[in-house]
């Protein structure tokens, strides 16, 4: 299977792109394309076999001793979401490259993430384990981050993408939380066993249904949590047109589209997706009726169709995931259409408020009409694939077709789907009506008509809405098989322009009527719209939370953290005797711990040598207690750190004697730096309270660490762990033992001390860099030649000698004006 490798050739291309980037400017996007088209070809390559239910699968073992591999499979539903993230991707890529200028800031780094996210985004919808989906997962929302945030320099895109990055990966980590106990009941992490064989027994499952569904309605911009969805609007119109359109929020309803066939009957699933989607559904289209910015209104629309496709993936039933199909399909293609739309209009004439615009459906014919087919898909107008894949919703739903559904929750759900299709009707007649209709209040604006390549993209991906509606039995056997999981109840359903004169088709003609109604009386609506008392507001809530994590955090930490190291030391010594040295002291006293005085547990060393080591240890650490002095302090304290490592050596260890001796070296010369700068004594009551207490709480803990390494050495009873290292060592492919611990054994552990020391290189090359900055700023210009000034001020040209009537005052201003330029420092008096 080529997958993996097509997801390696995302990579680098990723690292390939920026000197492009260097080389061809914008068009280097062209070649960004390359690995979509290829995974995009791959994938209808693999159609055939796939549509006949043969899923095309590969593994790569990754952590082979944990039974953790890359599993990658491809079925209908992947067969679909590559479409959708390759297909229409790569057709974003090529906008793009007529969209930026060779002047765009940081234009490499943003086409290399984008790749990187388009290979993230082919992992998210192919693998086959949980653990890698979560990985792939967590990458998209990274370069998410990073692609929201493109124009760094501007607050409001720092603060958007910091909102989504929070949000997704917050609750992210909720649905890991998910994703560990649903293997851990399952007994696999391998998504297709797990839905072959769903482990319904346990009472665990219902929890981590639950936050699994979190983390995908976080990514999904399921309300309340979709606040994060319109503000990273500020992105550039490609990256809206690919993340929030065709791919990233596709994440979480894909998520659920692959969950749903096992766990739709386990309660609350149903109850969940319904009720968030249906929810959504309705909140976004009216909010998306009130927006004058026409990404905006996108966005928000995008919100409503996303709570759409998400009660759909998860309802459970024959219909509904044949409708998954084509809604899925049908909003990627006109969506993406509509914000590449957008971005058009925005560079072209300058804004994208539809208060400003006035007649560009006449001087843009082309755009208008495919932007006017997007948007007919968008609210459901036949002869289009929106219009099929919403009528197939509607059949869903039809009380006695709605397959295991109750009939009160049928109707509920039909009448709300009516009902956020009437608003979608709606937004949809405003899209069109505000980008292109001719307003008598607004004036014309002078621009430049678009290239033939800039409009490329929009009319290939809304003629593609057009042919795919007209010919949606194609895409019937790929809806046929990923259905193919539920049973059809006896009403088997087909993609299909038309179905007779059905209930959805009345339904469909109903939502038609009401929208353009709605659509009409826009005034009246936005004025009931405006007295409506205003609902909570997401967005706010988001930030409350964050301000009361960050006041309570603050809080704590003014309370807690009193800048003193000794009081730091004492709490975390209390705490270690009062949790457990408290319980092991209960416990000897009750008898059910005896120390062990006899016999092979006591024995006092092994060699003769550690006892004059340990004297050392004992003489410098008493002698250190009672110097007043720091500097002679730190040198006893060294020692005694010396003789610690002594013993390492003496017990056969001396890669961690070597450790530490390094580390008492480094820190012995560092803190000889700081004692420069602090008094030489320590300022300390020789007979005062505080000393007693120090004395006896240090006291105290020692004799606990001493019995407690007492009772546990002589308390084993099995075979060390640590015998086996060497024979996993050669499973792992290493030959030194020690190497092995770290790199493998102790892999996570590892990894994060690289990131501690790599946290503080960054901070003190910051600091650095910073101090060396002032210094540059700071530092005088003294070789100024005032006579050059002079003459310079009085040459023909310049500002002096073009102003006649520029008095002694004016020259002697003109002069610091000039001093204060170069040297940066007031000027002196009589200057």
């Amino acid at each position: 299977m080529l997958l993996p490798f097509i997801i390696a050739i995302h990579a680098l291309a990723a690292v390939a792109i920026p000197p492009l980037v260097r080389l061809l400017g914008p068009r280097a996007f062209l070649v960004a394309s390359l690995p979509p088209i290829l995974s995009a070809v791959w994938a209808l390559s693999q159609a055939p076999e796939i549509v006949a239910g043969r899923a095309v699968s590969a593994s790569i073992p990754w952590v082979p001793a944990l039974d953790i591999n890359l599993d990658f499979r491809l079925d209908a539903l992947a067969l679909a979401m590559v479409l959708l993230v390759s297909g229409v991707g790569a057709v974003i890529f090529c906008y793009s490259a007529a969209y930026f200028s060779s002047g765009e800031r940081a234009l490499g780094r943003l086409a290399s993430v984008m790749v990187l996210f388009a290979g993230s985004m082919l992992g998210v919808v192919t693998t086959d384990n949980l653990f890698a989906l979560y990985v792939f997962w967590e990458l998209t929302s990274v370069t998410s981050f990073l692609l929201v945030g493109h124009d760094d320099r501007k607050e409001n895109s720092r603060r958007a993408a910091t909102q989504a990055l929070v949000t997704t990966a917050g609750f992210g980590l909720l649905m890991l939380i998910g994703f560990i106990i649903l293997g851990t009941i399952g007994g696999t992490y391998s998504i297709s066993a797990l839905l072959a064989d769903p482990p319904t027994d346990s009472p665990w499952l219902p929890a981590a249904l639950v936050l699994i569904l979190a983390g995908a309605f976080a990514k999904s911009a399921q309300a309340p949590l979709h606040y994060w969805l319109p503000g990273a609007m500020v992105a550039p119109t490609p990256v809206s047109g690919y993340l929030h359109a065709a791919a990233m929020v596709k994440g979480g309803v894909y998520l659920i589209a692959r969950l749903s066939p096992g766990f739709a009957d386990v309660d609350p699933w149903r109850v969940l997706v319904l009720g968030f989607g249906l929810a959504t559904m309705v909140v976004g289209g009216w909010r998306a009726l009130r927006q004058d910015d026409l990404k905006l209104l996108l966005a928000y629309g995008t919100v409503s169709q996303l709570g759409f496709l998400t009660l759909l993936a998860g309802a459970g039933t024959h219909t509904a995931a044949i409708a998954t199909i084509g809604v899925l399909l049908s909003h990627g293609l006109f969506k993406s259409t509509l914000f590449l739309t957008v971005g058009i209009v925005d560079h072209q004439t300058g804004t994208r408020s539809i208060s400003r615009l006035s007649g560009l459906g006449r001087r843009m014919p082309v755009l208008a009409v495919a932007a006017g087919l997007a948007a007919a898909s968008m609210a459901g107008l036949p002869p289009l694939l929106g219009f099929v894949g919403k009528e197939a919703a509607l059949e869903a739903f039809v009380p006695g077709h709605a397959g295991e559904l109750p009939q009160g929750v049928a109707w509920t759900v039909l009448v709300g789907l009516v009902f956020g299709s009437v608003l979608t009707f709606a937004y949809s007649a405003r899209f069109v009506w505000g980008a292109f209709a001719d307003k008598a209040t607004v004036s014309a604006r002078r621009f430049k008509a678009p290239s033939a390549p800039f409009v490329a993209a929009p009319v290939l991906l809304s003629a593609a809405g057009l042919v795919l509606g007209v010919a949606s039995p194609l895409l019937d056997p790929i809806a046929q098989s990923y259905a193919a999981a539920y049973d059809d109840g006896g009403y088997p359903y087909h993609l299909a322009l038309w179905h007779g004169l059905t209930p959805a088709l009345g339904l469909s003609a109903l939502v038609i009527v009401l929208g353009a109604a709605m659509f009409w009386w826009r005034r009246p609506v936005a004025r009931l719209q405006n007295s409506m008392p205003r609902w909570p507001d997401a967005d706010a809530g988001y930030h409350l939370f964050i301000h009361t994590v960050y006041s309570s955090a603050l809080s704590v930490t003014r309370r807690s953290q009193s800048g003193s190291l000794p009081v730091y030391l004492g709490i975390i010594l209390a705490t270690m005797l009062a949790l457990p040295g408290l319980r092991m002291l209960a416990a000897l006293i009750t008898g059910e711990l005896a120390l062990p005085l006899g016999g092979e547990h006591l024995r006092l060393w092994d060699s003769p040598l550690e006892a004059v080591v340990a004297l050392v240890i004992i003489v410098t650490a008493v002698a250190t207690v009672r110097e007043h002095r720091r500097f002679p302090a730190l040198i006893l304290l060294s020692a005694m750190g010396f003789g610690i490592a002594g013993l390492f050596v003496l017990h056969g260890a001396p890669d961690l004697a070597l450790t530490l001796v390094l580390v008492e070296t480094l820190t012995t010369i560092i803190l000889v730096f700081v004692l420069r700068l602090l008094p030489t004594t320590f300022h300390t009551r020789p007979n005062g309270w505080a000393k007693r207490l120090t004395l006896l709480l240090c006291s105290a803990a020692g004799t606990f660490i001493a019995v407690a390494l007492w009772l546990t050495t002589s308390a084993r009873t099995a075979e060390p762990i640590s015998r086996e290292f060497a024979g996993y060592a050669e499973q792992a492919g290493g030959h030194n033992l020690v190497n092995v611990i770290l790199a493998d054994f102790r892999a996570l552990d590892t990894f994060g001390e690289v990131v501690v020391l790599a946290t503080a290189a960054v901070a003190v090359a910051s600091l650095v860099l910073l101090n060396r900055r002032d210094r540059i700023v700071d530092e005088p210009d003294v070789d100024i030649n005032e006579e050059e000034i002079e003459l310079a001020m009085r040459a023909p040209g310049s500002p002096v000698s073009e102003n006649a009537d520029l008095g002694t005052r004016g020259e002697e201003g003109a002069d610091l004006r000039i001093s204060r330029s170069r040297t940066g420092d007031k000027p002196k008096e009589g200057s």
